[in-house]
């Protein structure tokens, strides 16, 4: 990479800075990682302002799932200060309208009532059935480590995070702005940000590289992170526009 960079890692819901953690060890060569913590915080914007007051005047930014959200609101706010954007496993979409909106938010608030009334793990044992590829169900090393992390936050935090996601903004406006070198990847089976809403952002980018991870679900930085960084390397390395 032709200059130092901070690479300012966005988390999504229930995470914490390990989802990160292979792509902190491998990229530690190539750029100064750094993780915000707006776990906190109850609106998209509020995680934005949080991870924009902690970060250097000019950074690479990569954001994951709900993270990917929060990157979208930094360009928003401030797209003077992200050199080059990743986003993986995300959306840029508003709740939908009507029927399929309410059904998501009967969806979500019915894992924070489990975690309410069972527990932070046994809510997350069920949650992560549909956020990994089928075939990573059996892995415990895998799922004890994201079940570790997702029993790590507290209740309150989760359900401030539900509601800013319910509440999330539109930023499909921001998309077309976007002018710095931008990645967007998912996992081939991410049915919760599944690979043709990816496809989709991706057009609407301009010069916007799209990956899609294989035998992967949702939770890609953490199921496949050797195939992860090989797509953040390729971006941290492509030059920038002059």
């Amino acid at each position: 990479m032709p200059e130092p960079f901070t690479l300012l890692l966005l988390p999504g819901l229930l995470c914490d800075a390990d989802v990160w953690e292979p792509e902190m060890a491998a990229l530690g060569g190539a750029a100064a990682c750094r993780v915000a913590d707006y776990r906190h915080a109850t609106s998209i914007g509020a995680m934005a302002e949080l991870a924009l007051r902690g970060a250097p005047p000019r950074f690479a930014l990569a954001g994951h799932s709900m993270g990917g959200r929060v990157a979208l609101e930094i360009v928003r706010r401030s797209p003077e200060r992200v050199a080059r954007l990743a986003l993986l496993d995300t959306g840029y979409q508003p709740r939908a309208p009507g029927a399929a909106g309410e059904e998501e938010a009967r969806q979500r608030r019915r894992f924070v009532e489990l975690a309410r009334t069972q527990g932070m793990r046994a809510m997350g044992e069920e949650w992560l059935r549909g956020m990994v590829h089928p075939d990573r169900l059996a892995d415990r090393t895998l799922m004890d480590r994201m079940l570790a992390m997702i029993e790590r936050q507290k209740l309150e935090d989760y359900q401030g995070q539900i509601g800013a996601l319910l509440d999330r903004p539109d930023a499909v406006a921001v998309l077309g702005r976007i002018a710095c070198p931008t990645l967007v990847a998912c996992g081939r089976q991410d049915t919760w940000s599944p690979p043709a809403r990816h496809e989709g952002m991706a057009a609407l980018i301009p010069g916007c590289r799209l990956d899609i991870f294989e035998r992967c679900g949702h939770m890609s930085t953490l199921e496949r992170p050797d195939a992860v960084v090989a797509s953040l390397r390729r971006w941290l390395e492509c030059r920038t526009p002059s």
